[in-house]
């Protein structure tokens, strides 16, 4: 991956993005599918090393796993 693909990806996903994991191909110990986590940085390679809701803090690799952003929750609006 080069520079200007790993400065996008760190446009995409800044430090604190949620993200939902689809597919993690890692065959010796994946995330599950569903599982929520936190963007904590985006390395060299443009992987992004994760914080995940269940504890574990394995990097997703662009180009192999899949993922999803998560929407941040609105707050209601209240009438006053």
């Amino acid at each position: 991956m080069n520079q200007k693909q790993v400065n996008q990806i760190r446009e995409q996903y800044p430090p604190g993005t949620r993200i939902r994991l689809g597919e993690m191909r890692d065959p010796y110990s994946p995330v599950p599918p569903g599982t929520l986590g936190t963007v904590r940085l985006i390395d060299d390679i443009g992987q992004l090393h994760m914080i995940w809701d269940n504890g574990r803090a394995l990097a997703l690799i662009p180009s192999e796993d899949s993922f999803s952003i998560v929407e941040p929750q609105q707050e209601p609006q209240m009438d006053i």
